[in-house]
């Protein structure tokens, strides 16, 4: 009932760029002289906490080749919401060159929805978790934006804001002395991107004029035109390879192509009215 079958992939994206961001944290221990006598590349996984303390809980043997080792991290989606602050208009399309057969596409513009994550870190010692909290909190004021390409088949990359919302403390030593003890910091984000509708073909081609007229009040029953800004775009190669670079050219500009704009203006003392159909004057 909805339409056609379509499938960005943004959610995936979104969690792979977020897992991106804590992958490359390490932990130093050191002696009492102050030399770095062990260094740990903090490793992280997607999945709830939960089942990171279950694999504690249940193999409490340190000597255990198999236990999960300590500290690292691990991350999932707690919730998908809509953003009405980020709304635009529900008819509003651009459009965008298909990068596969350079065919003109029209695009709705995006929906925005929040997605919320939840950033774990496990350790055994308060300072393994103090040191990989320093190593991400400075890069949040909240924010911290990252590029993702939403739509690939236009190119449609947006900077995507990881708002940092709230950092919560856990301990959940529980037991004797041989139960293993995990130090939980959870921190909590908010990623703020959007949905592309179904990418749709269209007849129409890029735009190559824009005109404006300017009126002499805001009445426009009795207001006449005083002047017209017109945009055109202008070219910064020989299309027609034939040693010029004109007018001629600009007809020949592809969308996707790097090219200037020519802005003129004129000014007028007539009470005449642009005719949209007739392109003409009236």
């Amino acid at each position: 009932m909805l339409g056609n079958y379509f499938y960005h992939e943004i959610v995936r994206k979104t969690v792979i760029a977020f897992g991106t961001l804590f992958n490359d944290i390490h932990v130093r221990h050191d002696d009492g002289a102050g030399n770095v006598i062990s260094e740990i590349k903090v490793p992280i996984a997607y999945g709830p906490r939960q089942k990171f303390l279950a694999r504690i809980t249940q193999q409490a043997e340190l000597n255990k080749a198999t236990q999960i080792t300590l500290p690292r991290m691990s991350f999932e989606i707690t919730n998908i919401s809509y953003d009405s602050t980020r709304k635009a208009g529900i008819t509003q399309t651009f459009k965008a060159k298909d990068l596969n057969n350079d065919k003109m596409k029209k695009v709705f513009m995006p929906v925005p929805y929040n997605l919320g994550f939840d950033l774990n870190i496990l350790v055994k010692l308060q300072d393994d978790g103090l040191q990989i909290l320093e190593q991400i909190l400075p890069f949040f004021q909240p924010s911290f934006n990252i590029s993702i390409d939403l739509v690939k088949s236009i190119g449609e990359k947006r900077d995507i804001p990881m708002v940092l919302q709230n950092i919560a403390q856990s301990d959940d030593y529980e037991g004797d002395f041989v139960t293993r003890r995990a130090l939980i910091y959870t921190l909590s984000f908010t990623a703020k991107t959007f949905f592309f509708n179904h990418i749709a073909d269209t007849p129409e081609g890029l735009i190559k004029k824009v005109q404006l007229d300017y009126y002499s009040n805001t009445n426009t029953q009795t207001a006449s035109r005083v002047q017209r800004y017109t945009v055109v775009p202008k070219a910064k190669k020989d299309y027609n390879e034939d040693n010029v670079i004109d007018t001629q050219d600009d007809v020949l500009i592809e969308p996707g192509d790097d090219f200037g704009f020519t802005e003129t203006s004129s000014f007028f003392g007539d009470a005449k009215e642009f005719s949209p159909t007739r392109k003409v004057d009236i």
